[in-house]
């Protein structure tokens, strides 16, 4: 007998979930979409099993539920569910990147038949929509459980099995702690990146010519402000406090930073930024990937011109060294720019450094 799963919201993240869970033949994939062109796509491409663009039908034969929709819209879908009447027994998920309001709902939901536990793919992309749905998204990813009060051990190690096929790391948090993480690392850099895009716009009245001097730095850190404004602004709403709080710290910490330059205090710079510098150079040491891989780079000078990627990709594939990932950091056309390879371990660190600099290239690695 097939473990009946569906999936409401076929998205980037509820398509990969799918699509994930479909590669085990013990799952049963079922599709719930108001977007009944997204779920032919999901059927055309074997995403899911069947479809329905109404909830209750969707969710009558479920064994378990995973809401992929914004936060929100996922409360909205939990209160509608709680009204169904099942024949046996059900568990709830979600994806939610804010736990607090979600759970808070959970443990108010009457529904004897229904378990809730709370749920947080920490994986994305820049890409949205079934299309960009990919089974590998969340390899390797954290992700976050957080059970009601009443969760059994059981009932999250069912959970844990059927979404075994995405190949995460699941940790179980309290609702509280998660938020107050994912606030620090996730959601208030958004907002920072926001205020530095602003702060942009605004200078570009006095210099025409500053979007033309927007390099690799200024992309890199303000990329995440090209996200979907109105889901982060659910997710704020959801998170207020929390934001409010990080906020006031980031003033203060701005009050401080204001007084070294005031002062030209050399020294206080220098600390400053050496710890940062620590600090960010020692995330994930523990070998455990979240919000930044705990990979080993290397930085290769290549020109702009035709076969310059593939001819360092080449060479290290030919002594067997895994690309883990790879990233051109800044390119101009006709000069120099850096590429960022990323390898697992730093034996093969080494390796490929040894290897490109043989080659005559100009590599390095940063201490």
């Amino acid at each position: 007998m097939k473990r009946k799963i569906l999936v409401a919201g076929l998205g980037l993240i509820g398509g990969s979930l799918a699509k994930a869970m479909q590669q085990e033949d013990e799952n049963y994939l079922i599709g719930y979409d108001l977007n009944e062109e997204t779920l032919q796509i999901a059927l055309n491409e074997k995403i899911i099993d069947e479809s329905y663009t109404d909830l209750e039908e969707a969710a009558k034969g479920a064994e378990i539920i995973i809401l992929a929709a914004p936060i929100s819209e996922t409360i909205k879908l939990m209160k509608q569910i709680d009204q169904i009447v099942f024949d046996h027994d059900v568990i709830i998920s979600d994806v939610s990147s804010v736990k607090g309001s979600i759970l808070k709902v959970a443990n108010e939901l009457t529904n004897k038949r229904i378990t809730f536990i709370g749920g947080h793919p920490m994986a994305g992309s820049h890409k949205a929509g079934i299309y960009a749905a990919r089974e590998h998204l969340f390899e390797n990813a954290i992700y976050v459980l957080t059970p009601t009060n009443s969760c059994s051990n059981e009932k999250v190690d069912e959970l844990k099995k059927a979404l075994q096929p995405t190949k995460s790391n699941f940790i179980i948090l309290q609702p509280e702690e998660h938020d107050e993480m994912t606030s620090v690392i996730s959601h208030f850099p958004h907002l920072i990146a926001s205020s530095l895009v602003h702060q942009a716009r605004k200078w570009e009245q006095v210099h025409h010519y500053l979007p033309e001097l927007a390099a690799g730095g200024f992309r890199d850190i303000t990329r995440i402000a090209s996200s979907n404004p109105k889901m982060w602004q659910d997710i704020f709403a959801h998170n207020g406090n929390k934001m409010s709080r990080l906020l006031q710290d980031w003033i203060n910490e701005m009050v401080t930073l204001k007084e070294f330059l005031d002062k030209n205090s050399k020294e206080e710079m220098i600390s400053y930024l050496d710890q940062a510098k620590k600090y960010r150079d020692g995330l994930g040491e523990k070998k455990t990937r979240g919000a930044l891989p705990s990979f080993y780079d290397i930085y290769v000078d290549i020109k702009d011109q035709p076969g310059a990627i593939a001819s360092v990709v080449q060479l290290l594939a030919t002594e067997n060294i895994s690309i883990r990932n790879i990233r051109i950091l800044e390119i101009r056309d006709n000069i120099h720019g850096a590429l960022r390879l990323s390898v697992l371990n730093q034996a093969d660190q080494q390796k490929a450094f040894a290897l490109l600099q043989n080659n005559h290239f100009d590599v390095t690695i940063e201490p």
